[in-house]
């Protein structure tokens, strides 16, 4: 299934899932287990796709690809290294990515995000994997030079607009076994597949719910592959990921 968050030609924000290229409309919130279809229907050109969910934290892992390991000439963790996104930093597909003034480096980062579906806190990795609604597209945009100024990576992650996720959320997918690429301007920057996982997904839940309680609509990202780089303003950034699709988003 493919869920999304909308607005209409109302301005008024709906939800509903994707079958045959037309959204069939949700009474609720996808994230609310009472939710149930309802007899309207929209076509994707109705609409103006959102941010499939208003998360109240990002949580997202670094170094999880060897070879990314490699470029950015860090050792192998022992254990997952997580560091935290405001929920201001969440953008949707289409829209604009903004350059701050005060960095002279952004740069592209495509991940596979998970969304969280259930409260859990403390769960074993077979508990986590209950615990996802499903998967989307993202792209942690980095100040890179704020980053390696600062020596930690709360300022270089965080700027408004640093976290485009979407078009939708896919479900029933095994998230360990994903083609994953970044194009930039049309050109493929980065390329490699998820079993390429340092910790896979749920095991990666599991580790952060150890730490803190994860609640609907929270997301995870899974960290990038090899291949990061700068942009600069006017460029058209796109993640695709297999089974799910492509975020599209520009730098202003």
């Amino acid at each position: 299934m493919k869920y999304v968050r909308f607005m209409n030609r109302a301005n008024e924000i709906g939800y509903g899932f994707i079958q045959e290229e037309k959204i069939q409309l949700l009474d609720k919130n996808f994230l609310d287990p009472s939710s149930k279809p309802i007899n309207t229907w929209l076509s994707l050109d109705e609409v103006t796709l959102l941010a499939p969910v208003q998360p109240s934290k990002v949580i997202c892992v670094g170094l999880n690809y060897a070879l990314h390991i490699k470029e950015m000439n860090h050792s192998l963790p022992e254990e997952p290294v997580i560091f935290m996104k405001p929920a201001s930093c969440v953008i949707g597909p289409e829209e604009e990515i903004v350059y701050p003034k005060i960095s002279h480096r952004v740069d592209y980062e495509a991940e596979l995000a998970v969304v969280i579906g259930t409260t859990i806190k403390d769960v074993t990795e077979a508990e986590a994997a209950k615990g996802i609604f499903g998967f989307t597209c993202a792209n942690d945009v980095t100040a890179r030079d704020l980053q390696k100024k600062d020596g930690q990576w709360t300022r270089g992650k965080s700027f408004d607009t640093f976290c485009p996720i979407g078009p939708w959320i896919v479900t029933d997918i095994d998230p360990n076994d994903l083609d994953i690429q970044l194009l930039l301007n049309g050109v493929i920057m980065q390329s490699s597949n998820t079993r390429n996982f340092i910790t896979p997904v749920s095991k990666l839940v599991s580790f952060i719910s150890q730490v803190m309680t994860l609640v609907p609509g929270d997301v995870v990202l899974t960290g990038t592959p090899e291949g990061v780089g700068p942009m600069k303003p006017g460029d058209e950034v796109i993640v695709q990921i297999k089974t799910i699709g492509q975020l599209r988003n520009t730098l202003k």
